[in-house]
């Protein structure tokens, strides 16, 4: 897993507040990667107490889903709305159904994902798990201070400010429009700032606590090098992750329709890395899912199986695995070393198998015609558009390896910027254009960023511990 140098990892768990900006909006997009092409999808009817009002008003959508949310299921369409009431206990604190609403409607700007009856629940469940994580968290951190008789340790106002201007400035916003954006929507930015101190202090407090424990040695670093040197060999594979737990979510098959459910959400244009934070229970969800560069060997073998099927910018159907159900996001793809990877894109006319001589001889006349029009990869798309019949596609980057036939004896002999002669196939007749050509393999890291990312790993693993002994000896009572 790609990790941030030590500072950065000591105040990993604020990350997953920090970029919950950059999904509201139009600045949503700027964070995250570029989410799979749209989809059209049935449209759903929603009662009226959490039916997802016109898109030009999200706020409204966000406010009418995580009103309902907090209702009593009895409670129908017509009923009046329920005053604030609890939403669950924490030991002797209350989550008040104001904050789980307000945080429920944070999710939904911040994640980009669409209301409806369907993932309704997933919010609130999502919702009221980070406030109950928060609760226990502030608790510990003051039941620390009053040990230590000293605050020190507590993030201040100025620390909160700095963290969010710097989330504003990467939008091209600054504190006040920032603030103005979230009223706008209503969503009360204190919700915000409380978590971001909350998250920043809980990582200080796991750190002081346990960081001194944390040793990494050289015969560590040496093991990490040595079998990250034994990786190049293979092909790399760089992913944004999401799991599900299945007994987090009731059962396999509701882990599955879970996961069916935020694919739909990230075609339709939730970015991927606000959803990872959100949902996931893999650790890399602090990350928005980055898993950094791994090998198939590194992964599940349904989730390695599944990776051979996708290309760079492909999202994954949801993958089952043993404990739960994987959603993947290539990003990139590295060949091993001593491999070449291959850019290709292609004009074609789709022929059956049997064409006839005729049809076939056409064919070849109309691709003939356009060759020398094309100047390689930089306008094959636009001289196909021209041409009556003929279709272009991007077929991506692949290993010169894995390509077959006339394909990889085209991508063998031509160079960069040049284009075949027509290719016959079963399925029509092809104009290969190669777009670029590089040998596989990649960087191998220093053994700084080795050991930052092995202590970083440990105390991560800590803080998840310590957590889940607040959790088993705390009193919960959702309402």
């Amino acid at each position: 897993m790609s990790t941030p140098p030590r500072r950065s990892a000591l105040l990993a768990a604020a990350a997953v507040a920090l970029p919950l900006l950059v999904a509201a909006g139009a600045f949503a997009q700027s964070r995250a990667p570029a989410p799979a092409p749209r989809v059209s999808v049935p449209k759903v009817n929603l009662p009226k107490d959490i039916a997802a009002p016109p898109a030009a008003d999200p706020a409204a959508a966000a406010e009418a889903a995580a009103a309902a949310a907090v209702a009593p299921a009895t409670v129908t369409a017509q009923a009046p709305q329920m005053a604030e009431g609890v939403a669950a206990i924490v030991n002797d604190d209350i989550i008040s159904t104001y904050d789980l609403r307000q945080r429920m409607k944070l999710l939904i700007m911040t994640t980009g994902i669409q209301v409806t009856e369907e993932t309704v629940p997933q919010l609130q469940q999502e919702a009221l798990r980070s406030l109950v994580d928060e609760h226990l968290q502030m608790q510990e951190i003051k039941r620390v201070a009053k040990k230590q008789k000293g605050n020190d340790f507590i993030a201040d106002d100025k620390e909160v400010d700095d963290e969010i201007s710097d989330i504003a400035k990467q939008n091209n916003l600054n504190y006040a429009q920032m603030k103005t954006s979230f009223a706008a929507s209503g969503v009360d930015i204190q919700t915000l700032r409380e978590q971001i101190r909350t998250q920043i202090t809980w990582q200080r407090l796991v750190s002081g606590m346990y960081g001194r424990n944390v040793r990494v040695g050289d015969d560590q670093v040496n093991n990490a090098m040595q079998r990250l040197s034994n990786q190049a060999s293979q092909t790399q594979y760089q992913l944004a992750e999401i799991f599900i737990d299945s007994t987090r979510a009731g059962g396999m098959q509701q882990a599955i329709a879970g996961a069916t459910q935020l694919i739909q959400q990230m075609q339709q244009g939730a970015p991927f890395a606000a959803v990872a934070r959100q949902f996931s229970a893999a650790p890399t969800a602090a990350n928005g899912g980055d898993t950094g560069w791994v090998t198939a060997s590194q992964e599940p073998p349904e989730v390695a199986k599944a990776l051979e099927q996708l290309r760079p910018g492909q999202l994954s159907q949801p993958i089952p695995v043993s404990d739960g159900v994987y959603v993947v996001y290539l990003r990139d793809k590295q060949a091993a070393s001593g491999q070449t990877m291959v850019s290709l894109k292609q004009a074609a006319v789709r022929l059956e198998k049997d064409a006839s001589q005729e049809q076939l001889s056409a064919a070849a006349a109309a691709l003939s015609a356009i060759r020398p029009q094309i100047k390689g990869c930089d306008n094959i798309e636009q001289v196909a558009a021209k041409t009556p019949g003929v279709l272009s596609a991007d077929l991506g980057e692949a290993e010169l390896t894995d390509l077959r036939g006339p394909f990889k004896d085209a991508a063998e002999k031509l160079q960069a910027g040049q284009v075949s002669d027509p290719i016959r196939t079963d399925v029509g007749l092809h104009l290969v254009a190669v777009c670029s050509k590089r040998a596989g393999g990649s960087k191998m890291p220093s053994r700084t960023d080795i050991s930052n990312r092995l202590y970083a790993e440990q105390l991560s693993v800590m803080s998840r511990r310590y957590l889940r002994d607040l959790r088993n000896s705390a009193t919960i009572e959702a309402r």
